[in-house]
C-alpha cells in the first residue's frame, strides 16, 4: 500500500509516522463488494466511456467525471522533490543539514537491485506486466474482499501509488490540501488513474518504479529509500543486503505497526514476508532467502539529524542567519512565498562566508570567559574588512530549545528581522562614528573643545530643523570624573572617551551629519527596527544595535572607509549541479582614506594609551578600536580591528536589565564592569587565536602629534582605578584618565541626563538609560 501523509496523532515514539489507510470511504452504505467495485473497476470502466447505475448510488455525475478530467494536471513526470539541504563552511566542512523532508534523490544505478525489486514484489509483484490498472488484481482483491466481508484487500498498483504520493507531495504543509490528497473519494480515484495512465505512457517502468522509491515514506522522518537507508543502516542504499532491503520494503505499507524501532518483532515478520515474495517470484535463491531469513534485524539507527540545532562548534545561530537570508533577500525569489518554496523543497549545497578557524577562536572566547549558567551573556560577530564577509558568529548561550540547559534560539548578534533580539545601547563604541563624520566635512585631526566637566545639552541642527533642550531643568551631560576637565583634543577625547568633548562637537557638526554618516555605515534603524532619531544622546551610544552591526562599523574603519554590506553566502548549488545566484555585497566608500588614517590613528591611541591599553595581542600586532559602556552597567562593548579582521564584542543580560556591578561571570567577581574588563578580554582571546599564525599587518594612519594633558582643578584627589577587585569608595560616575601605562580598564555609563524626545530602552536590552563611556 502507499503511505499515508504523517498525521498528528501518532503513537508515542514515532511521531509524524503515516497512518494505516482507512477502510472507510463514500461507499460504506452500498456494501463491500460494490465498494471495492466503485474504487477499483468502475473507474477504469468509466475510463472506457461505460456508466453504471451505481454512480447515482455514490452521488457522482458525468458532469462531475468530465470535469475531474478538465482539472488534471500533466506535470507528473518529474515533479520537485523536497531534499534536504546541506550547509558548508567556507573550507568545505558541513555546518548542518536541515530538510522540511529528509530526503536524497539517487537514479536506478544507485539504488540497490535487492531493493528495488523487494519493493516491487511486495507492493505489485505483476506490475511489469500490466498497464496502470491491473484487471487481474482487481478481480482477485474483489473476491478476496467479497470472501471475507470486508474491504481489506486493494488493488492499487504502484503506479497509482506514485501518483498519490505526488499529490501528497505537492500539497506540502498545507493541510487541507492534504487531506483532498487523500480523500477516498471515486472523483479522486479516477484522476489519479487517469494519470497513471498518462505516466504508463511517457515513462518506462523503470523510471516510475525509481520515481516512487524516491518519493515513498519509510517512517521516522525518512522519505526515499536513501535517506530510509541512512536512517536506519547507517549505509548507503546501494550498499543494503538482502535482508536490509526486505525490512525497509516491508515498512511502506505500514510504517507505524513495522517501525524498526518500536517493534523489531513486527519489522522480522514482515521482513520475512517480503523475503518469501522475493523467492516466489524467483529474484533469489532458496538458499539466499534462507539465509536473508536467518538474519539478525541488525539495525544500526541514527537519530533524524534535522536544522541548526544540529550545526557543529557553535555554529547553529550562523545556520540560522544563513536561513533568514534566503528568505528574506529578494535574490531568492520576488515574494516571500517563492523564497520559503526554495527553502522548504531544499536540495541546496549552501557555501557560506564561515571561516571554522575564526569560528572556533570566537566560540572558545566567548564560552571560557562567561558561563552558560552566569546571569549575562557574550556574543561575537567578526568581519573581514572591505568584503563584507561573515567570518564568525559566537554567544555563550547554545543554539537549542530547551531553556533548562540555557540554551535559546535568539541571535543576539543580529537583529530581530534576522532572528535576533532587540539589539543592545553601544555606549561610547559609537562616538567614532561622530568623529568620522567631523573629520569627512573638514574638522581637523587636533580639534578641541573646552570640554567643561559638565553642561547643559546645546540647541543643535537637524536634518529637519532644530533640536532645542527645552526640559526644565535643563538636560545635561557630565564626564565620568570630576578631573575630566577640557580643553581636550580629538585624540586624547577619545581615548578618554570625554562625554562634553563629543556634545560639543556634536553641536558644531549637526545631528544630521552624525545620522548621515551613521546611515553610510550601515545604521538606519535600531535593531529592532525603530527609526533613527536625531538626538544628542545618540553620540553616547544610546541606540540599540546588534554586535552585527557594530562589527561592520568597524570593519569599514580597518577598510579605509569601504564599507561592503555583510554577506554570509559564497556560492549555491542544486544537488544536479546547477548554480543559483546569490546576493552580492554592495560595497561604496563611506568616506575618505584621509579622514579613515585620521580615525585609525585616534582609535590606535586608545588601544596603547587610552581605556584599552591593555588589550594588545601576544604577537604585538597594531589594533585599533574602542571600548564602551552603557549606563548602569547593563550592556559593554570593545570593538576593534586589524587590517584584515574587525571583531565586536557584546556582554550584558540577553534580555536586558542586568546591572554588571558586584557579579560573578565566568568564574570571576567583578566590582565593575567596563568595556577593557569585560568584553575587552573576550575580543583579546578571540583575536589571539584567530590571527595566530598571520602576517603582521600595519594600520594606516597619519601623523597627529600628542596633546597637552589637560592640566586638573587644583586640590582634586586622584581618582579610584575602577578595575581593583579592592573594596573601596568610587565616586557616582568613576571615569578615571589612563595611567601613564594606559588605563586597562573602561569607564562607567551615566553622568548625564537624557535630552527630551529620547525614548530608550523598549525592552530593556543594555538599559533604558543613555550610553556613557568606555
Amino acid at each position: 500500500m502507499a503511505p499515508k501523509r504523517p498525521q498528528a496523532s501518532q503513537p508515542p515514539g514515532n511521531a509524524g509516522a503515516p497512518r494505516r489507510r482507512s477502510s472507510g470511504s463514500p461507499f460504506d452504505h452500498v456494501g463491500n463488494g460494490v465498494k471495492f467495485l466503485g474504487v477499483s473497476v468502475l473507474s477504469g470502466v468509466l475510463l472506457a466511456g461505460l456508466a453504471l447505475p451505481a454512480v447515482g448510488a455514490i452521488g457522482l455525475t458525468a458532469k462531475d467525471t468530465a470535469e475531474s478530467f478538465d482539472n488534471i494536471p500533466d506535470d507528473f513526470k518529474t515533479p520537485p522533490l523536497t531534499q534536504a539541504t546541506q550547509i558548508f563552511d567556507a573550507k568545505g566542512g558541513l555546518i548542518a543539514k536541515v530538510y522540511e523532508r529528509d530526503r536524497t534523490v539517487l537514479n536506478a544505478d544507485q539504488m540497490s537491485p535487492y531493493m528495488r525489486q523487494a519493493q516491487v514484489d511486495i507492493e505489485d509483484a505483476r506490475f511489469y506486466e500490466h498497464g496502470a490498472v491491473d484487471l487481474k488484481g482487481v478481480l482477485r482483491a474483489l473476491s478476496k474482499n467479497a470472501e471475507s466481508g470486508t474491504a481489506s484487500q486493494g488493488a492499487s498498483t504502484l503506479t497509482q501509488q506514485y501518483v498519490k504520493n505526488v499529490n501528497v507531495e505537492k500539497a506540502g504543509d498545507d493541510q487541507a490540501a492534504v487531506l483532498e490528497a487523500q480523500r477516498k473519494t471515486l472523483g479522486r480515484k479516477i484522476q489519479e488513474l487517469k494519470v497513471a495512465i498518462k505516466l504508463e505512457e511517457d515513462l518506462t517502468k523503470d523510471q516510475i518504479l525509481t520515481n516512487y522509491l524516491n518519493i515513498t515514506f519509510y517512517g521516522h522522518q525518512a522519505y526515499g529509500v536513501e535517506a530510509a537507508s541512512q536512517r536506519y543502516f547507517s549505509k548507503s542504499n546501494k550498499d543494503l543486503t538482502i535482508a536490509e532491503a526486505a525490512t525497509l520494503a516491508g515498512i511502506v505499507q505500514n510504517p507505524s505497526s513495522y517501525d524498526p524501532v518500536r517493534y523489531p518483532d513486527n519489522t522480522v515478520k514482515r521482513r520475512n514476508v517480503v523475503i518469501d515474495k522475493m523467492l516466489e517470484n524467483k529474484h533469489i535463491t532458496a538458499d539466499q532467502a534462507k539465509e536473508a531469513k536467518a538474519a539478525p534485524l541488525g539495525l544500526k539507527y541514527k537519530d533524524p539529524q534535522n536544522g541548526c540545532i544540529t550545526a557543529q562548534a557553535g555554529m547553529g545561530f550562523f545556520c540560522d542567519y544563513v536561513r533568514h537570508v534566503v528568505k528574506q533577500d529578494p535574490a531568492f525569489g520576488k515574494s516571500a512565498e517563492e523564497r520559503k518554496k526554495l527553502w522548504d523543497t531544499g536540495g541546496l549545497n549552501i557555501y557560506t562566508t564561515l571561516d571554522p578557524d575564526k569560528q572556533a577562536a570566537a566560540q572558545n572566547a566567548v564560552t571560557k570567559n562567561v558561563n552558560v549558567t552566569d546571569q549575562v551573556s557574550a556574543a561575537a560577530t567578526m568581519m573581514e574588512p572591505g568584503t563584507g564577509k561573515i567570518l564568525a558568529m559566537a554567544q555563550t548561550r547554545p543554539y537549542g530549545l530547551d531553556p533548562n540547559k540555557n540554551q535559546t534560539v535568539v541571535n543576539l548578534n543580529v537583529d530581530a528581522s534576522m532572528g535576533g533580539g532587540n539589539g543592545f545601547q553601544t555606549g561610547s563604541t559609537f562616538k567614532p562614528i561622530l568623529a568620522a563624520a567631523a573629520l569627512e566635512a573638514g574638522m581637523s585631526n587636533t580639534q578641541s573643545f573646552p570640554s567643561q566637566n559638565k553642561i547643559e545639552y546645546p540647541q543643535m541642527s537637524t536634518c529637519s530643523g532644530t533640536w532645542k533642550n527645552t526640559d526644565k531643568p535643563k538636560a545635561t551631560v557630565k564626564n565620568e570624573q570630576d578631573s575630566e576637565v577640557g580643553p581636550y583634543e580629538l585624540k586624547e577625547a577619545m581615548a578618554r572617551s570625554v562625554n562634553t568633548y563629543f556634545v560639543q562637537m556634536e553641536q558644531q557638526v549637526g545631528l544630521c551629519a552624525m545620522k548621515q554618516m551613521a546611515n553610510k555605515l550601515g545604521i538606519t534603524q535600531s535593531a529592532r527596527g525603530d527609526a533613527f532619531q536625531e538626538v544628542p544622546s545618540m553620540v553616547l551610544g544610546t541606540m540599540e544595535l546588534s554586535p552585527l552591526t557594530m562589527a561592520n562599523v568597524y570593519a569599514t574603519f580597518a577598510a579605509r572607509g569601504k564599507y561592503c554590506t555583510p554577506i554570509a553566502i559564497n556560492k549555491i548549488t542544486t544537488v544536479d549541479g546547477k548554480d543559483i545566484k546569490v546576493p552580492q555585497s554592495q560595497c561604496s566608500q563611506a568616506f575618505s582614506e584621509q579622514t579613515a588614517d585620521s580615525l585609525n590613528t585616534v582609535l590606535l591611541n586608545v588601544t596603547e594609551k587610552g581605556t584599552a591599553a591593555a588589550l594588545g595581542l601576544d604577537d604585538g600586532r597594531k589594533i585599533a578600536g574602542k571600548t564602551g559602556t552603557t549606563d548602569e552597567k547593563k550592556a559593554a562593548w570593545f570593538d576593534g580591528y586589524t587590517p584584515s579582521l574587525a571583531t565586536a564584542v557584546w556582554l550584558g543580560g540577553p534580555a536586558g536589565g542586568v546591572k554588571m556591578k558586584n557579579i560573578n561571570i565566568g568564574g570571576k567577581h567583578f566590582d565593575d564592569v567596563f568595556g577593557a574588563t569585560g568584553p575587552g578580554p573576550i575580543w583579546q582571546m578571540a583575536m589571539n587565536q584567530a590571527l595566530k599564525g598571520t602576517p603582521l599587518e600595519p594600520i594606516q594612519t597619519t601623523n597627529i602629534p600628542d596633546p597637552q594633558p589637560a592640566t586638573p582643578p587644583a586640590n582634586t584627589a586622584p581618582p579610584a582605578d575602577p578595575n581593583t577587585q579592592q573594596q573601596q569608595p568610587q565616586p557616582p560616575a568613576g571615569n578615571p584618565p589612563p595611567p601613564p601605562n594606559g588605563n586597562p580598564g573602561g569607564v562607567i555609563g551615566g553622568g548625564f541626563t537624557l535630552p527630551p524626545g529620547f525614548i530608550g530602552g523598549g525592552n530593556g536590552n543594555g538599559g533604558k538609560h543613555g550610553g556613557g563611556n568606555g
